[in-house]
């Protein structure tokens, strides 16, 4: 079940004003050019920012996302159209074989439960044509980054065109070992409503993944930092190897 800051319809409307720095998307454009890539799966691809940049580029897209108030909010965008748009997790892809498949942002880490990682992984594997990679990035538990999540340093007041002022803020609600919850809160000051949206994160520790990688049949190329958080993320280069009967 996708977290109510994607599926509820009045915060999926305001997702993107929210977060309006889309910088750390840079690095994965610059890879898809880099590969060559024509055909990308885009896992989780919310409000379709990513798979929308893309499109407008000349490459066929497919973004898969569990949250149906996320892809309205990415098919009335303009160029919409150009992507092919899938309601579900990654067991609703029908058979594809693409050049690339990406999970940005924080998608990888949403995939919390270990079986469902595993499955994503999987059917990742499967949508990719031999040769192809999966890109996607994950936070270094080192960093604990989730010490700076609280209200102090995460408050503010956006004013959004057509909707009025949000005032939003995040707090952690627990640690339990690589799983961190977080509560993101919500005031729309048009109205009065109070909303919130509970979320949890897996922090896996980098051979973790490697690991999990590896089992499902990917060849690991050297693990990238990412651009934009300098020595507090890994970003995961993986390839379906070019021969491997499947």
């Amino acid at each position: 079940m996708a977290d109510a800051c994607f599926a509820h319809p009045r915060l999926a409307s305001v997702y993107d004003p929210l977060d309006p720095d889309r910088g750390d998307l840079d690095a994965y454009l610059l890879m898809a050019e880099d590969f060559g890539a024509r055909q990308v799966l885009d896992i989780g691809c919310g409000t379709g920012v990513f798979a929308l940049l893309l499109a407008g580029r000349g490459v066929e897209v497919v973004g898969v996302d569990p949250a149906r108030a996320s892809l309205d909010v990415a098919r009335a965008k303009p160029g919409g159209e150009r992507v092919r748009w899938v309601c579900g997790d990654a067991d609703a892809l029908p058979p594809l074989q693409v050049d690339l498949a990406t999970m940005t942002a924080n998608v990888a880490q949403q995939i919390a439960a270990p079986d469902a990682w595993r499955g994503t992984l999987r059917k990742a594997y499967a949508s990719l044509r031999p040769g192809g990679r999966l890109v996607f990035e994950t936070r270094d538990p080192a960093a604990r980054a989730w010490e700076g999540w609280n209200r102090e340093t995460s408050y503010r007041v956006t004013d959004i065109p057509g909707v009025g002022a949000v005032e939003s803020w995040v707090d952690v609600t627990a640690v339990d070992g690589p799983l961190v919850s977080f509560r993101w809160t919500y005031v729309f000051a048009a109205d009065g409503e109070v909303l919130t949206s509970d979320s949890t994160l897996r922090f896996r520790e980098r051979e973790e993944v490697v690991t999990d990688l590896a089992a499902e049949g990917f060849e690991v190329e050297p693990v990238r930092d990412a651009p934009d958080r300098p020595g507090k993320e890994f970003v995961f280069v993986a390839r379906r190897p070019a021969s491997d009967g499947g």
